[in-house]
């Protein structure tokens, strides 16, 4: 049976739904009753989502208990991370048909895990801690995948869908209720400092295997996809990519 969702939780209300969740995956599945079992001792949402983002990195020198302390830590220091994470499990439930659970996403989706991961290492980057925001963004990239800069800014109810292939650089700035595909770079051009990485809009997709370079000062945001071709010669950026007949999904402000 599937735990009922709904919109609009609160951190206690997503804790609650998690803990149902997981005793109902342990009733369900009792040979995963160990692997879950951190998470049913959890006193809240912030100590479950430390729990297993620690089991998911933690590696020698870093291990769980380091791990899983630092990170509730800080979030229990920073509620607006924690906020975003709900936001966060309710876009993925709502925008992915093949997830089953807010649970599900937590332990079996490696852009979602990725992305909770950033958030910390993005705190940690904002309070001065450069080097460890860049050691744990560098592992979150080695075991899950995502290579995203502990500097890059991103909003709430983002889905990361299968994480694979995925680079957010430095100073790329991601509005509210974005989802990303795999294979998606972000990137700069690599030839200058400062700002130099795309700014996406509110609720834009971006489809797999998409590069979007530099920044031009404005927004990238969703539009129709086309219907017509393009003309041969057109520089948009997705033509540019994957020739003037395919259809666009990005345009520029």
């Amino acid at each position: 049976m599937k735990v009922e969702k709904a919109n609009g939780h609160s951190r206690q209300a997503m804790y609650r739904f998690l803990l149902a969740e997981v005793d109902h995956m342990k009733s369900e599945e009792p040979v995963m009753h160990n692997l879950l079992a951190h998470l049913a001792e959890a006193s809240s949402l912030e100590q479950l989502l430390a729990c297993q983002l620690s089991t998911i990195l933690q590696t020698l020198g870093f291990e769980h208990d380091i791990l899983a302390d630092m990170f509730a830590e800080l979030l229990l220091a920073n509620p607006s991370i924690t906020n975003a994470v709900v936001s966060d499990f309710e876009a993925v439930c709502a925008r992915d048909p093949a997830c089953a659970s807010f649970l599900h996403a937590l332990l079996n989706y490696k852009g979602f895990q990725a992305l909770q991961a950033h958030r910390i290492s993005h705190q940690l980057w904002n309070d001065g801690r450069t080097q460890l925001a860049s050691w744990l963004a560098n592992r979150v990239s080695v075991v899950l995948g995502p290579d995203i800069h502990p500097a890059a800014r991103i909003g709430r109810g983002v889905l990361i869908d299968h994480g694979s292939g995925v680079v957010i650089g430095e100073t790329v700035v991601i509005d509210d209720g974005v989802s990303i595909m795999q294979n998606v770079t972000l990137g700069g051009t690599g030839n200058e400092t400062g700002d130099r990485h795309p700014k996406i809009a509110q609720g834009v997709m971006i489809g797999g295997v998409e590069g979007i370079w530099g920044s031009s000062g404005s927004k990238m945001t969703f539009a129709k996809p086309f219907i017509q071709e393009c003309d041969p010669y057109c520089r948009h950026p997705i033509c540019a990519l994957w020739g003037p007949t395919h259809p666009a999904l990005l345009a520029h402000a």
